[in-house]
């Protein structure tokens, strides 16, 4: 009988541990921001925390592939903790050269079945990423999965407020070009807002929880060997989910998921959390946790281009108008200018090879536009059909090559599914081979590409300059869309917003149409805010005669890479002043959105900054003017700043 008793008890206590939770803990480095990894009830799920105050709410963790369910019946097998550090460089960034240290945590587990999985965390002192790894299983398992979809959510605490750009429905916009990123932010929105069209939000995705902290989503380290993904609409029970492409992409042929090998690996889901904006702008977690995935041909270089098409249009692409344009870059002293849509029309090849030639006697190189299709919209731009098969890119290339082009702008490519980025991938290997850098439009959020894909440029991926030449209504968003992108879209990767806009007319003329909303020094300061290696100047040749002495120089000296970025202050859509250094020269830039002038202290000491560019408005006529002064500073080398309303300020 006390044999009896003995193995009852036993099978209680044993039965009461099978079902007692498996929790794991990380931390950063300085101990500050720790992840929790728990399994109660079956049920992956992460929670976040930054000194001591919740970020994230405990989280789903999962995924289903056509011959698993890794999203439920999982309990943690084994953990496994370290550290990791790197260092490395890049040229088209924010920042030049990066160092890092972080936290590691490795979680194993199993579902019901007893298959497995694994989830890899990395830890940094204010960013999180994670991914999962998918192993071969048993011997009738199978050697390569599909994943159908993601349990991964991300679970804010009540009150958080939202900074968000939804995903629209696939195949609508112009032509069937959509999605294409192209939406308008909504800022300080509650999480119970639905999105505009019901699809959810592009990434990254800013949130402000209720007690004050910062939290970016994002991924990184999408290649042609996944899918891309986005967020879902808010729920009450799981908050915010991974989402995958939407059947109706890609004019509704191909994958919705991934197909991979086993074993096998899903892009990271980064998170970056803080107290103030500052992790936010500063980050560089997109690019830490991923790896070169070939060497350039050559030593690719950043500069500014000329694009007539902002304000001519159509009508420009010309052999006549686009020397006007390589004569000002050459006037500008830049290096590059874009020819746009139907150049092989409108100008042919045989002549593009002479304006070519042309251009680089002045010292001035081309991009040329491309049509991505293919068969995905109904885009009619030419040249078509030159970037959708490897026989039709290596021909054009080769083509590029032997005239002296040194890039592409490849437009219209409308959704996120892992055939459209292999069609990415491809285009950047093989423009790599005849050393041609690459810009993105119409187009998704590139993820870690800068360092990915070394002659890769940017993407546009946001609502752009053209908007503001198509409305009024844009002109007078433009800086709402702009004082938000340095805190969300920018701050994971590089951006072709296309254009620092001089004309104060959207015109050709600059008479008539709508007015530009902004000052002359808002639209300079835009140079610095908004960050690509490759920056668009969308001067006009009358606007040689036109601008000041001070803009002019100013506007020939702009600098395009960087080899730091700091935060100096700011609220996404209010207002944003970034501080960026280029060599030994800081320049800190400032953006004004509000109707209202704007008063700051900066600290000019800790840049070394000693000149201001400022607007200057007129009394008598109202006119607003740039104007170049030596920056005032107390003793304590502080400056006090004025932004005017839609204004903004360069100081160096």
């Amino acid at each position: 009988m006390k044999t009896m008793k003995k193995l009852f008890l036993f099978l209680l206590l044993l039965a009461a541990t099978s079902v007692q939770a498996t929790e794991a803990t990380i931390s950063s480095p300085n101990g500050k921001l720790t992840v929790s990894v728990n399994d109660q009830g079956g049920q992956a799920t992460y929670s976040v925390t930054l000194d001591g105050q919740t970020v994230l709410l405990p989280s789903r963790l999962g995924l289903k592939a056509n011959f698993a369910d890794f999203s439920q019946g999982l309990h943690i097998t084994a953990t496994k903790e370290g550290t990791t550090s790197n260092h490395y460089q890049m040229r088209q960034a924010k920042q030049s050269d990066v160092s890092f240290t972080a936290s590691t945590l490795l979680v194993s587990l199993a579902n019901d079945k007893q298959q497995n999985m694994q989830v890899e965390f990395v830890v940094k002192d204010n960013d999180v990423a994670f991914r999962y790894l998918i192993p071969r299983q048993q011997d009738d398992q199978p050697k390569a999965a599909v994943i159908e979809q993601e349990a991964t959510s991300f679970r804010m605490p009540d009150g958080t407020t939202t900074f968000l750009c939804p995903q629209i429905d696939p195949m609508t916009g112009w032509e069937r070009t959509k999605p294409s990123y192209e939406e308008e932010y909504k800022a300080d929105a509650p999480m119970t807002d639905k999105s505009k069209f019901g699809q959810g939000y592009t990434f990254p995705c800013l949130f402000r929880t209720s007690v004050g902290a910062w939290v970016l989503i994002s991924e990184t380290g999408v290649s042609g060997l996944y899918c891309g993904s986005h967020l879902s609409d808010f729920s009450t029970d799981n908050g915010y989910t991974v989402a995958y492409p939407q059947p109706g992409e890609n004019n509704s042929f191909g994958s919705t998921g991934a197909s991979i090998p086993l074993p096998g690996l899903t892009p990271w889901r980064t998170i970056t959390v803080g107290t103030t904006l500052k992790p936010v702008v500063e980050t560089t977690i997109a690019y830490d946790v991923v790896q070169p995935l070939y060497q350039p041909s050559e030593d690719y270089q950043g500069g500014r281009y000329t694009w007539s098409w902002l304000i001519w249009q159509d009508n420009s692409i010309n052999y006549d108008d686009q020397v006007k344009f390589i004569d000002l870059a050459a006037a500008m002293g830049y290096e590059f200018c874009l020819v746009d849509n139907w150049w092989d029309q409108n100008i042919g090849r045989e002549k593009m090879a002479r304006l070519s030639e042309y251009a680089q006697s002045k010292g001035v190189s081309l991009l040329l536009w491309y049509n991505s299709n293919g068969h995905w919209n109904d885009a009619p731009q030419t040249p078509r059909n030159c970037m959708d098969t490897p026989a039709a890119r290596d021909r054009e290339m080769a083509w590029l090559k032997s005239i002296g082009v040194k890039g592409i702008k490849v437009d219209f490519f409308a959704g996120d599914k892992q055939e459209t980025m292999q069609l990415y991938e491809d285009i950047l290997f093989d423009a790599n081979r005849y050393g041609l850098q690459v810009v993105f439009h119409g187009c998704t959020l590139p993820r870690g590409w800068e360092r990915m894909y070394p002659n890769f440029v940017a993407s546009e991926a946001v609502l752009a300059s053209e908007n503001v030449y198509f409305s009024d209504y844009h002109a007078k968003q433009e800086p709402f869309q702009l004082t938000m992108h340095p805190f969300c879209r920018n701050a994971v990767a590089t951006m072709d917003w296309g254009g620092v806009i001089m004309n104060k007319q959207l015109s050709k003329d600059n008479r008539s149409r709508h007015a530009r909303q902004t000052t002359d020094v808002f639209e300079m300061a835009t140079a610095f805010t908004n960050q690509t290696a490759v920056q668009c100047v969308a001067m006009q040749p009358n606007n040689l005669q036109e601008l000041n002495e001070t803009e002019l120089n100013f506007l020939k000296g702009l600098p395009t890479t960087w080899d730091e970025t700091r935060f100096v202050d700011g609220y996404p859509g209010r207002y944003v002043v970034l501080a960026r250094r280029h060599g030994a020269q800081w320049y800190v830039a400032g953006l004004n959105a509000t109707r209202q002038p704007l008063k700051l202290s900066i600290d000019a000491a800790r840049f070394g900054v000693k000149n201001q560019l400022c607007d200057r408005t007129d009394k008598k006529n109202g006119a607003t003017t740039a104007v170049q002064t030596a920056l005032k500073t107390n003793k304590k080398g502080m400056a006090e700043i004025v932004m005017q309303p839609n204004g903004g300020i360069v100081l160096f």
